[in-house]
Formats: structure tokens, C-alpha cells, sequence
């Protein structure tokens, strides 16, 4: 019963710290572009450096 004293004050500053990192990120805008590195990472070299590579 005395470790349960210990435990609940933990788990809540654990949640309190996790709850203040997820809204830091969303203030700092880690969630405005989901699609994007998804998009990025299959297009990520321009039309101009393609040219350059391919074999004449």
C-alpha cells in the first residue's frame, strides 16, 4: 500500500511531462506536414540531376 504513495505521484508527472512534450511539438509545428516526408522521400532529386545520371 506504501509503494502505491510513490507510484501514483510518478505516473502523474510522467503523464504531465508527456502532455507538456506532445503540445511543445505541436506549438512548434512538428504536425503542420504529414504528407510531406512521405512524397519526398519517392521524389527527392530534380528532373535536372536525372538528365545528368542516365547513360547517353
Amino acid at each position: 500500500m506504501s509503494g502505491l504513495l510513490y507510484l501514483i505521484p510518478v505516473a502523474l508527472l510522467l503523464g504531465l511531462v508527456g502532455l507538456a512534450a506532445f503540445l511543445w511539438a505541436l506549438k512548434s509545428g512538428q504536425f503542420d506536414d504529414l504528407d510531406g516526408a512521405a512524397h519526398r522521400i519517392l521524389f527527392d532529386e530534380d528532373e535536372d540531376q536525372q538528365e545528368e545520371r542516365r547513360p547517353k
